[in-house]
């Protein structure tokens, strides 16, 4: 396997991003938040790409900032360094992997902690071995949280047990987070790769512009009106009503046949 931090496999409209830092635990130092952020925008840009998994070698998924280069920039005086990464590189991925018009999967193979968790929390589905888990770990050392947790977790538990999650850092079992809406699947760890293997073939199948316009409207619901809601509603309607996928579909009803989606 190559030595990249971040490694980018694209094959049959599926494109699997893999954080590929096991011995750190998949942590992000900035080398790798570097690459992340080019290879997250890569397959948003990619037409070819249809879904897009995110997930990590080893046994965690990603443990959010690499402590011991925080470290190291903390003893050098890197304040600025320390805390431009969030602007630089954290909420740039982040708005990436939550915007792209397209579905996003997090096949969670091990603990999701820090930014590790908001990635995975701002994915669409998160399919979740057994063995792994999730840990708001901020308050562990004296941080606010980032990446999005504040908007994406609270949406998945509500407000309460957000702010639970956050003061009060444990790790979160992946059978409490299928019972706490963290994880839409929890399957044995020997069968993640094969069930995230089947659902992304899957969402690779479907109607890619209207599954990217469904994903667009509740994200813009869950900061607009109702009435502006139904405006962007009506808009990712005709935008979706003048694809071929659409046509292809209503013929393929018609004539009592299954349709093929070709994503445009």
């Amino acid at each position: 396997m190559s030595d990249s931090p971040v490694l980018l496999d694209v094959a049959d409209g599926v494109g699997t991003i893999t954080l590929n830092r096991p011995k750190a635990y998949n942590s992000l130092d900035v080398a790798t938040k570097e690459l992340l952020l080019q290879t997250v925008q890569r397959v948003a840009d990619d037409a070819d790409v249809r879904c897009v998994v995110l997930t990590g070698t080893g046994k965690a998924f990603c443990t959010g900032q690499d402590l011991k280069e925080h470290i190291e920039l903390l003893d050098n005086g890197g304040s600025d360094a320390l805390f431009t990464t969030v602007d630089e590189h954290y909420n740039p991925i982040v708005t990436v992997l939550a915007g792209m018009a397209k579905p996003v999967v997090a096949a969670v193979n091990g603990v999701a902690a820090g930014a590790g968790a908001s990635l995975a929390f701002a994915c669409d589905l998160r399919i979740v071995a057994d063995t792994a888990g999730f840990n708001l770990a901020f308050a562990n050392v004296a941080l606010s949280c980032d990446t999005g947790a504040s908007y994406h977790l609270q949406r998945l538990v509500g407000r309460a047990k957000a702010i639970e999650l956050l003061y009060f850092p444990t790790t979160v079992t992946a059978e409490d987070a299928l019972g706490l809406g963290l994880a839409t699947k929890v399957v044995p760890a020997d069968e993640l790769a094969t069930e995230v293997g089947a659902l992304s073939a899957r969402l690779a199948a479907g109607p890619t512009v209207a599954l990217g316009a469904m994903r667009r409207s509740v994200a813009y619901a869950a900061g607009h009106t109702f009435e502006e809601s139904l405006e962007f509603e009506s808009a990712m309607m005709t935008t979706t009503g003048a694809t071929a996928d659409h046509r292809a579909a209503v013929a393929a009803f018609v004539a009592k046949e299954k349709p093929v989606f070709e994503g445009r």
